[in-house]
Formats: structure tokens, C-alpha cells, sequence
């Protein structure tokens, strides 16, 4: 109940600022150019991680955690000086301290919380390494994340839900970001097809002042390693190094890649002789980036003149769609895209790339009810299959013969 009167005086305290426009500017660039020194997040966390096994019967400890939250804001006062939060919570804490009678003198000592068992590894990383503590703190809500997912011969899910079919042959940026980049190599799957599947996967966590240092994973068809290129299996000598994590899910097979210092978690698999990945990022760490960074195909797709058509028209269709619902209920884009494969393919064990890429997107996306996509049911649908191949065609006409002049 306390920390959620301390939140109210916050949210409030920060309203009423904002009304004043010149002077929260002015705070605002002071808040800039001194905000690595700043630690208010940090008092702000230790203080709600003291109190959150707290009740009201226990006010001799509440009193305790509020000195020794004066105390930390104290300590960064200077730093903090043009800081919302940070005033913010000097007045809310006087309030506190009224509220529940405690005086100012006393001990300061923080109260040591219960911590689950599987807490234990997080507790020494700074607050700029937890991305949804310190976002909450600094939005007064949860972020939105987004899903991406890449699999099968080539299937893209993007961030907005768009799914695409595209060749992609050779090197391509997935994400491409102030935090990360992630590149697929994709490879023809034979030489009379026109159509392609993941052959390498590279990321590249780029180096974070208070948290890690920059780590390159690499994952190649028949080497998935748990580890970064270095060997490694964190973020480094830092204190946050644990916020980014390698993880070998040998029940499910595959390598997950927790960096919870930007909240996104990576999962790179092999399903037969192909790679795929899922990763769920938040909204602001993927638009974290230039307009030259444009061309992500986890956030736009892939270049127009690469998307293939869809078409399930064929002889084989019912051999295919009976193959695909042994492991697919429901049958949305995901039950094309296993049609699509065996049909391209002739190989019906393809359709395992589905089935584990659905697998990945309920254990990730972010929305359950939203998790299935059908053609005719969303807006940001593929547009119909003929019109690409004819772009396509009319493209190599103007290339090739000037057909437009």
C-alpha cells in the first residue's frame, strides 16, 4: 500500500511540472548533461524492494527504508538536480514520513527483503540494466513489446504482424538498431529453386556503458553454440554482465539469448537443415534507430520486389494441408506457411519449421489473442499473390529493355 501512495505523489508531482513548459525544458537539459551521474532509479528500486514484503503493522522498518531512502537521494542530490523523478521523490518522501510519523533521525539500515531463489543472480545489477524497471520508473507503465519470427523457406512475421514470403538470398540486417544488430545469411535450398532458408546467424550486442560489453553471437547450420564468439556466456567483466545471458534449452533444442538490459529476449534454433529466429524487443529499443537503418525485415519486411507470391494452388495441396495439421490446429498464415514449404519443397518433414516456429511465438509474443493471423482478417495483410510477380516482371523489363521510355 505504501509504495503505491509513494507512486501517486510521483505521477502527480510530474503532471503538475509538465505544465510549465520553459522551466521543464531547462530541467530537462540539465537532467542530459548530468544524467549518468544521477541515481535515482537506483534509490527509487532499492527503496520498493524494501518495502514490497512490508505491512502496515511493520512501521518501525517502513520508517527505516524511508531514512535510508533520504539518505540515497542525499547522496546524488547534486547530480540529480535537474531531474523530475528525483524531486518528485524527495517530496514524496516527506509526505511518506509525515503519513507514517517517522522521524528523520534513526536508523537507516534497509530492511533485507525475501528474494526468491531464482532472483538471486539479478540483485547486484544497477537499475539501468533491468529495461522494465527502469522504464517503468520513467513512464509509469509497462512497455510495448513486439515479435518478430523468421523461419521455413523464408517466412518472415514482422514486428507488425505483417507475413511475408520473400528469397532474400545472401546477407540481409534484421534488426539494425542503437543496441543491436542482427544479420541473416540466407541460402538458396537448391539450385532450381527459387526460394531460401537461414544458413547463418550473426548478432552483434553492442558495448552498453553501465552494462555489458559489446558480445558477437554466431550460429551456423550444424553449430548452435551456447556461448559468444569469445567464449563467453555473458555480458562481461561489468556489473550488469548478467543482464545479457546465453541460455542452452537442451529439452527444446535450442539457444536463448536473454539481454535484459534492452528487455529482448533471442532465440535462434536449427530445425533439420534449416535456422530460424524469434526475438521480442520493445517498441522503444526497436525504433531506436536512423533513417539509413531503414531496411530491417524484421520492421519493414523485405524489398517489395523480393516477396514471393502465395499460392497453394496445387495437385499435392490436400497431401500438404493434411501433413501441416498434425501439428497445426488452427489454420492461419503459419498453416500456409507449412503448405507453402512442403509444396516447394516436396519434402513433408519441412513442415517441423512451422511447427517449432509456432512453438517460439507462444512462447514469446506478447499478445495471446492476437497470436493467430489470418489472410482475410487483418489489415496489415501481404497484398494479393499475382501482383508481386508482376512488379517483378515489369521490373526486369525496365532494367533490361527501357520499357518505360
Amino acid at each position: 500500500m505504501q509504495v503505491n501512495i509513494f507512486l501517486t505523489f510521483q505521477t502527480t508531482a510530474l503532471i503538475m511540472t509538465c505544465k510549465y513548459e520553459g522551466f521543464r525544458m531547462c530541467l530537462l537539459t540539465c537532467r542530459f548533461k548530468l544524467m549518468s551521474q544521477c541515481r535515482i532509479l537506483r534509490c527509487n528500486s532499492q527503496f520498493v524492494s524494501a518495502t514490497s514484503h512490508l505491512d502496515d503493522s511493520l512501521n518501525e522498518d517502513f520508517c527505516i527504508a524511508l531514512r535510508s531512502y533520504s539518505w540515497c537521494t542525499q547522496r546524488t542530490a547534486w547530480f540529480c538536480r535537474g531531474d523530475l523523478i528525483y524531486h518528485s521523490a524527495v517530496q514524496g518522501i516527506e509526505d511518506l514520513m509525515i503519513q507514517h510519523n517517522c522521524s528523520k533521525d534513526g536508523k537507516v539500515s534497509l530492511p533485507r527483503p525475501h528474494v526468491p531463489a531464482d532472483n538471486q543472480d539479478n540483485l547486484h545489477l544497477p537499475d539501468t540494466c533491468k529495461y522494465e524497471m527502469s522504464f517503468y520508473y520513467k513512464q509509469r507503465q509497462k512497455p510495448t513489446y513486439l515479435y518478430c519470427g523468421i523461419f521455413g523457406n523464408l517466412h518472415i512475421r514482422t514486428f507488425y504482424n505483417d507475413f511475408q514470403t520473400c528469397r532474400v538470398q545472401g546477407a540481409w540486417p534484421v534488426i539494425d538498431n542503437n543496441y543491436l544488430t542482427l544479420q541473416l545469411t540466407n541460402a538458396p535450398i537448391a539450385p532450381h529453386h527459387n526460394i531460401s532458408a537461414i544458413s547463418k546467424v550473426t548478432a552483434i550486442f553492442k558495448n552498453s556503458k553501465e552494462c555489458i560489453d559489446q558480445k558477437v553471437y554466431q550460429a551456423e547450420m550444424d553449430n548452435v553454440p551456447a556461448a559468444f564468439v569469445d567464449g563467453s556466456v555473458n555480458g562481461g567483466l561489468r556489473n550488469g554482465a548478467n543482464s545479457l545471458v546465453i541460455k542452452k534449452m537442451l529439452s527444446t533444442g535450442h539457444v536463448e539469448i536473454q539481454a535484459s538490459y534492452i528487455g529482448t529476449t533471442l532465440i535462434v534454433r536449427q530445425v533439420g537443415q534449416h535456422l530460424s529466429i524469434a526475438i521480442l524487443m520493445p517498441e522503444e529499443v526497436a525504433s531506436s534507430h536512423t533513417e539509413d537503418q531503414d531496411l530491417q525485415l524484421c520492421l519493414t519486411g523485405c524489398p517489395f520486389i523480393e516477396r514471393l507470391p502465395w499460392t497453394t494452388h496445387h495437385h499435392n495441396a490436400q497431401r500438404a494441408k493434411a501433413k501441416c495439421k498434425e501439428g497445426l490446429l488452427v489454420e492461419d498464415y503459419y498453416f500456409e506457411c507449412c503448405v507453402f514449404d512442403i509444396l516447394v519443397t516436396g519434402n513433408p518433414n519441412i513442415s517441423l519449421a512451422t511447427f517449432k516456429a509456432v512453438e517460439d511465438a507462444k512462447m514469446l509474443y506478447p499478445a495471446k489473442d492476437l497470436l493467430h493471423v489470418f489472410r482475410n482478417s487483418w489489415p496489415g495483410r501481404p497484398i494479393p499473390s499475382c501482383l508481386p510477380l508482376l512488379v517483378s516482371v515489369l521490373w526486369v523489363l525496365f532494367c533490361n529493355n527501357n520499357f518505360f521510355f
